[in-house]
């Protein structure tokens, strides 16, 4: 059992690209990810042909974390911690909107934590002991065996070197008969040369920032860990054409970031949603009845 005093000595490290990307750059306050999500959005129910502005922008990034949140199951009376939570964002809505006794919120990036603590100050101040955040690895989390009810991951997994260490500490840190939400993108199947092909197609994943593995690996990885009831779900349709439209505005047909839905449409990408269960403790045999002899 790990206390809960800490990162402990040891953990993995950040990756250099993750280092770069999510440290000066601060992506959560630029246009591209207006809102402060960071995550690639959920479209649906948003006009696509019309023109796309910021509100339309952060809708759709509050949507993928509503989706996860609602797959995770009932977060009324649990303890929730979000895996690679960045500015904090998707924190303050599982805070606001779904009841829970509190959130943590998890991050690698000592620069995205301070940031998230600055931009959820209100929040802190007003939910005391409800809400928390601090640093940690996804491979080795810093937080006592079945400290949580769920755990949740938006877009976050595509950078983890790790989904067996990942997938442990999930099932490590899970109460029995608590459940796990995870949305990322991934190949859409297992086919070789899947990553030299989105190398060959996407800068992130040329530099590393973005790690090129079938959702099969992730599912196989909490089955392994122990974990139950694993399901797997594509929402590319809710997730690519909407996530382009709004590229459009920066990037012309053909530019690399373009490219996210050209793979999709070949059929090498795909988003997905990826939920499991750890199960209950078994029940306590009774002891053999003792039938006398006649």
């Amino acid at each position: 059992m790990r206390k809960d005093t800490g990162v402990e000595q040891g953990r993995p490290g950040i990756r250099p690209t993750v280092q770069e990307t999510y440290g000066p750059l601060d992506l959560g306050h630029q246009p591209l990810f207006g809102g402060g999500f960071i995550n690639f959005g959920y479209w649906r129910g948003i006009d696509l042909a019309g023109p796309l502005g910021e509100d339309e922008r952060a809708r759709s990034q509050q949507a993928l974390y509503r989706h996860v949140l609602d797959a995770a199951g009932p977060l009324r009376r649990r303890q929730v911690l979000d895996v690679g939570c960045g500015l904090g964002m998707g924190c303050a809505v599982a805070l606001t909107e779904y009841e829970p006794d509190g959130v943590t919120g998890m991050d690698i990036h000592p620069d995205q934590l301070a940031r998230a603590r600055e931009e959820q100050a209100v929040l802190l101040g007003e939910q005391s002991g409800r809400l928390r955040f601090a640093e940690g690895a996804a491979e080795q989390m810093p937080w006592q065996d079945e400290a949580f009810d769920v755990v949740v991951s938006v877009e976050a997994v595509q950078h983890f070197p790790d989904l067996a260490g990942f997938a442990a500490e999930t099932a490590r840190v899970l109460r029995p008969g608590g459940t796990v939400s995870v949305t990322s993108f991934f190949t859409a199947d297992e086919a070789p040369g899947r990553p030299e092909q989105l190398a060959g197609l996407l800068d992130t994943y040329a530099s590393g920032l973005d790690i090129a593995r079938p959702v099969t690996a992730l599912a196989e990885a909490f089955r392994t860990a122990g974990l139950v009831e694993v399901r797997t779900g594509s929402i590319g349709p809710e997730v690519w054409p909407g996530w382009d439209a709004w590229l459009a505005r920066w990037w012309a047909p053909g530019t690399w970031p373009r490219n996210f839905l050209r793979a999709y449409e070949d059929k090498i990408l795909d988003y997905f949603v990826v939920t499991a269960l750890r199960p209950l403790r078994p029940a306590p045999h009774p002891p053999p009845s003792r039938v006398p002899h006649p």
